[in-house]
């Protein structure tokens, strides 16, 4: 049994983006797994320090202004936490009819037009009979977000999405490419070009969340694998909830192991005059050994996280309510998480480039001998 560790390596095949040039993070896992709570949590981490954030909701749920403790967010960019620093995080909640009449606008000048369809019904209905086109809309949305600049600068050091489930993480993010091959020209072709551009490339890198249980773990393999072969770029692998150790090792494996009784912890508890008797030991027994076996299964899937190859953090199960001070205990973990992630890439970058120079040398003085 051990403790827990922040596994790096490199899942076959994986485009692996370097994590100083990601700008666009897409957060998904199984339902159930936090993957929400893990989006709003990395929001503050990137905003420390003075960033500017955008954190996008794609499914509706207004789950991010629950957790910001906000009234619903609208179709609009508002600021919902100020993070260490001075950094800021403005909240999107993705409207689909909203993002639809900007399309129009955008690519066909048909605001007013569009407008004139959405009090007819026909925007709702496109929407519902095509739900490929809602899923184009957001990932437009998301890619204007990532582009946008003022003044020559990106107006959002980092963009953060609550995608959907790891399910359907791949269609979601792949439907555009899908539409480009359906449109050979024209600005349908353009603006599906555009998106796969981002999400492909070094700027874009998808979390996957998951909690140390079979099924988690398994649809998490599962969802690498497809967007390895969709050419989608993966970021980390963010295991929510872990149970964090209360005995040390010795101790977790006698207890997990059903060898620790009441009767081991009655002198301790009559040592401090801790009234309860025998009921109070075998009572503490008892959760102690639950606990004990709850770490030891967690702990047996570690092994196959470690095998998924991608970096790898751990957020311990907090108890109570979510609320903002828990978001932020939560960001200081990912945030430590990106510094030394970036670190490594850059240790990385410096070896590569020692190794060339030494490469190098020896074609250089062979010329000058010759």
């Amino acid at each position: 049994m051990r403790r827990a560790a922040s596994f790096r390596g490199f899942y076959a095949g994986t485009v692996s983006p370097d994590p100083s040039l990601v700008r666009c993070h897409v957060v998904t896992g199984k339902g159930g797994t936090g993957k929400t709570t893990v989006a709003a949590a990395l929001s503050l981490a990137l905003a420390a320090d003075g960033g500017s954030v955008l954190l996008i909701e794609t499914e509706g749920r207004q789950g991010i202004a629950q957790l910001f403790d906000t009234p619903p967010l609208p179709y609009e960019e508002r600021r919902v936490a100020v993070a260490r620093g001075g950094g800021e995080v403005k909240a999107l909640a993705i409207d689909v009819e909203e993002a639809l009449l900007d399309y129009l606008d955008m690519f066909y000048n048909l605001r007013r037009a569009g407008r004139a369809l959405r009090k007819m019904g026909a925007i709702d209905f496109a929407t519902s009979i095509a739900p490929g086109l809602r899923d184009v809309l957001i990932t437009g949305k998301i890619k204007e977000a990532v582009t946008r600049r003022h003044d020559g600068r990106p107006v959002y050091d980092a963009v953060v999405v609550d995608a959907p489930p790891t399910g359907r993480i791949t269609r979601f993010l792949g439907v555009t490419a899908e539409m480009a091959q359906l449109a050979r020209s024209g600005p349908i072709k353009t603006q599906s070009d555009g998106v796969m551009a981002v999400l492909r490339s070094p700027q874009t890198a998808v979390h996957l969340v998951t909690l140390l249980e079979d099924m988690p773990v398994q649809e998490t393999a599962d969802a690498m694998a497809e967007l390895t072969a969709a050419q989608l770029p993966i970021g980390s692998v963010v295991v929510n909830m872990a149970a964090e150790p209360i005995l040390p090792v010795d101790g977790l494996e006698q207890a997990a192991a059903g060898r620790l009784t009441g009767t081991d912890l009655s002198p301790a508890l009559t040592a401090a005059h801790l009234p309860g008797g025998d009921g109070l030991a075998d009572a503490l027994a008892a959760e102690v050994v639950e606990h004990a076996q709850r770490w030891a299964a967690q702990d047996a899937l570690r092994d196959d996280v470690e095998k998924l190859g991608r970096p790898t953090v751990e957020l311990p199960h907090l108890t109570g309510s979510m609320d903002l001070g828990c978001l932020f205990e939560l960001a200081g973990r990912l945030e430590e998480h990106l510094r030394d992630e970036v670190e490594r890439a850059d240790r990385g970058v410096s070896i590569g480039a020692r190794n060339e120079r030494g490469a190098e040398r020896p074609a250089a003085a062979s010329g000058d001998v010759a």
